[in-house]
């Protein structure tokens, strides 16, 4: 397959998207774009995308489609629905979901493109707008290895860290470990800079003492910062964390297992979302103290 002659789909051009298009363009594919409002997507257009009318416009003119949208009923609907994907994809069609999704529903999708000889990759992404800017998402996959490997350049051309994680399903289930460290870690960080304020200290004092050593994490480096300024601009909607944790909420009762840090984030960013933050980037939680 002559990857730099294929021509890529790309539904979904928000905050990530965007960027994720911006990148695979920088890398000289070819890339047609679908999303739901196309006033958004005008200056990818006038970068050089080109437009489709459909998903299932790109189903039959692609030989990739990829796929970050905002909820799992999104996912579903643009794959299995009657304009979809799958539904009208043609045999040897690669598709990649790289939307935060449920495991069961990755496997699903794997399962109905195999009977259309179409190869489903699900493969959600971390790294927020920072990291989709910068062609540097961490990328977690799961389905066949060979599609994997087949579509590896394709992954570059959006992320440094890309690592196989095994069968469908497999890359959703570790993106539920990704947002479990984020859920706690998110408290952690805001908590602290409360207390830094509190005790009369200068948070970006204290930033330089603690991001660097054992208290060491993306949040507190990347977003720490922007919380110090009242920044509260989405890299990653509150929305859409409500979701995730969801999700693997979900996932953890089926397997019996309790996961009281993830539920009590869960319940302040709720918290957060009735008073009207669910637009707010997840770096919000901060005025959960005020």
């Amino acid at each position: 397959m002559d990857l730099q002659n294929m021509q890529i789909g790309f539904i979904g051009t928000g905050v990530m998207g965007k960027s994720m298009v911006r990148n695979l363009m920088k890398a000289s594919f070819s890339v047609s774009i679908f999303t739901r409002t196309k006033e958004k997507a005008e200056d990818l257009l006038s970068e050089g995308a080109s437009w489709a009318h459909s998903p299932k416009e790109l189903a039959q003119n692609c030989d990739v489609i990829i796929s970050i949208v905002g909820t799992p009923q999104d996912v579903e609907e643009v794959h299995l629905g009657e304009e979809g994907i799958i539904t009208n994809g043609k045999e040897g069609l690669y598709i990649i979901d790289m939307t935060t999704s449920k495991p069961s529903l990755a496997k699903k999708l794997y399962e109905e493109a195999k009977k259309k000889g179409i190869s489903s990759l699900d493969a959600p992404v971390s790294g927020g707008d920072i990291g989709a800017r910068e062609g540097k998402l961490s990328i977690m996959v799961g389905g066949d290895k060979e599609a994997f490997e087949k579509m590896l350049p394709i992954f570059q051309a959006m992320g440094t860290n890309i690592v196989y994680q095994g069968p469908a399903g497999s890359g959703q289930h570790t993106k539920m470990c990704n947002q479990i460290v984020i859920a706690s870690g998110m408290i952690g960080v805001c908590e602290a800079l409360v207390y830094a304020e509190k005790s009369g200290l200068d948070p970006e004092t204290v930033l330089q003492s603690i991001s660097t050593g054992a208290a060491g994490s993306w949040s507190l480096s990347n977003l720490a910062p922007r919380i110090i300024k009242g920044n509260f601009e989405p890299g990653f909607f509150i929305k859409h964390f409500i979701k995730d944790m969801g999700i693997a909420l979900e996932e953890a009762e089926k397997m019996g297992m309790d996961a009281p840090g993830l539920s009590l984030a869960k319940r302040m960013y709720e918290e957060l979302a009735e008073k009207g933050e669910e637009n707010s980037g997840t770096q919000a939680l901060y005025k959960y103290w005020r």
